[in-house]
């Protein structure tokens, strides 16, 4: 009986101990260092999130890179205020003593926050309002709509990179800016907190302020269904959103009325003092019942003698003025910010609900 040897069996075990390639004791050619390779790697986008990073790119990178060169700049300008600060002796001697010293410094601040205002504005005319329009203008949808990606999948994909893009612009920019203004914030009264070059361009206002802008310019993008004329009429949105929000935003807080103690009428009045960073809505002349009368009352005499005896006839007897403290900037802020994430919620939703219809 004659005995068959398999050669490629070792004698020992049993195993397969093929040695040529392909053989499981030793890797093809370079097939070890491909393996590396491959582990090494950087994570890279794909998918649809590499569809729309490409399609949309440039116009990420640029504002990315307006990001990067904006906090450089403000970083450099902080360095140079600081370094004023300490030579002048801040805080042991105040701002206001400096006088024409610290001008070159508030206007530094004055060339940044007009371009940080304008942020919202330019990106939801220049990033939201071509998002969807363009695609819908030229058949770029209908080709999406053909694929086996769903268009929920494509719209979410679209407004959850942008979103992204601009909340890390925005927030960088929100907190850098803050931390800038920071050391003098509560010295120097001339740089009114409520003002939109301050209350727009710190906490999370600017981040709710730009996404509003952007997905309202693509809610806009989606209706009109024409690039240029939903930057026109994305433009126009968003400067009457930032004019209402400029009108709302002061109720936002709660006002606090400071009133003097009363004299007999017709004395000198003296009104009371309020935090010098505090912004004042009102003042206003208090009569014995309570009833308040505007500055301008008896400001019509000719004579000191006439002006007290009208004061002793309306029987004015102190003063009251009407202002929000400083330390409610944040609350506010919050509170306004929640009130315009809302409205982008419901823009997102509506996009998605409606636009189903829309998208092709």
């Amino acid at each position: 009986m004659s005995t068959f040897t398999n050669p490629s069996t070792d004698g020992r075990n049993g195993t397969a101990n093929r040695t040529m390639n392909g053989t499981k004791n030793g890797p093809r050619h370079g097939a070890g260092n491909a393996s590396t390779t491959e582990a090494t790697r950087r994570p890279r986008l794909s998918g649809m999130t590499w569809l729309v990073w490409r399609q949309h790119r440039a116009a990420f990178w640029t504002v990315l890179a307006a990001t990067v060169l904006c906090v450089a700049w403000m970083i450099y300008q902080r360095a140079q205020m600081m370094d004023f600060l300490n030579a002048y002796g801040f805080p042991a001697k105040k701002l206001d003593d400096a006088e024409k010293q610290f001008d070159p410094y508030v206007g530094a601040f004055s060339s940044v926050t007009t371009g940080l205002t304008a942020i919202p504005v330019i990106l939801g005319v220049l990033l939201g309002a071509p998002l969807l329009a363009g695609d819908l203008e030229n058949g770029t949808a209908k080709l999406i709509a053909a694929q086996s990606v769903s268009r929920n999948r494509w719209l979410a994909t679209k407004l959850a990179l942008t979103g992204l893009v601009v909340t890390v612009a925005t927030v960088t920019l929100s907190a850098v800016f803050a931390w800038w203004w920071n050391p003098v914030k509560l010295h120097y009264a001339d740089l009114d907190w409520t003002s939109r070059e301050f209350f727009n361009t710190t906490g999370p206002v600017p981040v709710a302020l730009s996404l509003l802008c952007v997905f309202g310019g693509v809610l806009i993008g989606v209706i009109l269904r024409r690039t240029l004329a939903a930057m026109v009429v994305t433009l126009g949105f968003t400067v009457a959103l930032q004019a209402l929000w400029g009108y709302f935003k002061l109720s936002l807080g709660d006002i606090v009325t400071a009133t003097s103690k009363p004299i007999s009428p017709g004395g000198r009045i003296t009104f009371p003092e309020v935090p010098r960073t505090a912004h004042v809505l009102d003042a206003s002349y208090v009569s014995g019942s309570g009833k308040l009368f505007d500055l301008t009352t008896c400001t019509d005499t000719l004579s000191e003698e006439a002006t007290t005896s009208c004061m002793k006839k309306a029987d004015i007897v102190g003063g009251s003025i009407d202002y929000i403290p400083i330390s409610q900037m944040s609350s506010m802020q919050w509170f306004g910010a929640s009130i315009l994430f809302a409205l982008t919620a419901g823009i997102v939703g509506f996009l998605f609900i409606w636009g189903r219809k829309r998208l092709v």
